[in-house]
């Protein structure tokens, strides 16, 4: 009776609180290579630990054939009950096409001065963890406003190395969050092993000297599932949350003013 801002009959207007959304961001690479397969790896591995993934995938361009988050946004007809295409390379998964619909949520996110992910939660609140793929330049705006650090895949090679720093570079400048990098081994060679933590230790250095922040590092041999699973793992534990902000009910109470997106099934 005596909770701040609610009625005894707000339940009734749909004003329970909703579950928070996690949220994953890892920035994807110009040569996706086995770390595109990796992620599809811990992905699958997150949903047999319980947690429903929605992958937005903002290295994919949304299509009529192939419709995506910015048909979700803009209210396009097949959201009324049309499934969405995930694609036979996603299995399972649900993987959906973000190129354009995240640099709109951006974008409407900025012209009404909310958080960027906020309008995202309504669609998507039925999933237990949301992954944002995508180029470094495309996560800073979407992550001012989470506690979200972001994961990097290096490559490595010079030119994985110098890619990876370009997107700690980009993230620190939008958003000033601190990035973990997850550089990848294909072998059991003590060699690799060796030239993949030199790779990851030049650029934590480099990283720390230029203003990147404070970079985390990690190895994973991508043909073990241990391993993998332990990825999932810290994946999980920089997680960010949104939440959907509450907002007290009308003087007169009328089921004609709840939010639109209150009455669909999710």
């Amino acid at each position: 009776m005596l909770e701040l801002g609610f009625h005894q009959g707000a339940g009734l207007h749909s004003f329970m609180p909703q579950a928070e959304l996690r949220v994953v961001a890892v920035a994807s690479q110009d040569s996706a290579g086995s770390g595109l397969e990796a992620l599809w790896q811990v992905c699958a591995i997150l949903q047999r630990l319980g947690y429903p993934v929605v992958v937005l995938d903002g290295t994919a361009q949304e299509t009529d054939a192939s419709p995506g988050l910015a048909h979700l946004l803009r209210q396009a007809p097949w959201n009324e009950g049309a499934p969405l295409d995930a694609g036979a390379a996603a299995s399972s998964l649900a993987v959906i096409p973000a190129a354009r619909g995240l640099r709109l949520a951006a974008e409407r996110a900025q012209a009404r001065a909310v958080p960027p992910l906020q309008g995202l939660l309504p669609h998507f609140r039925r999933y237990g963890l949301m992954v944002l793929h995508a180029p470094a330049s495309m996560l800073g705006p979407l992550l001012t406003h989470t506690a979200t650090i972001p994961m990097v895949v290096m490559g490595s090679d010079a030119a994985g190395v110098l890619n990876s720093y370009k997107s700690l570079k980009q993230i620190a400048l939008d958003t000033g969050l601190p990035c973990m990098v997850a550089g990848l081994l294909h072998g059991d060679g003590a060699a690799e092993r060796h030239k993949v933590r030199g790779a990851l230790q030049s650029l934590q250095d480099c990283a720390e000297r230029h203003g990147c922040g404070p970079v985390r590092t990690t190895t994973i041999a991508t043909h073990n599932p241990q391993e993998l699973q332990r990825l999932a793992l810290q994946l999980l534990e920089n997680a960010g949350t949104i939440s959907e902000p509450l907002t007290p009910p009308s003087p007169t109470p009328s089921l004609t003013g709840t939010p639109a997106y209150f009455a669909r099934s999710h």
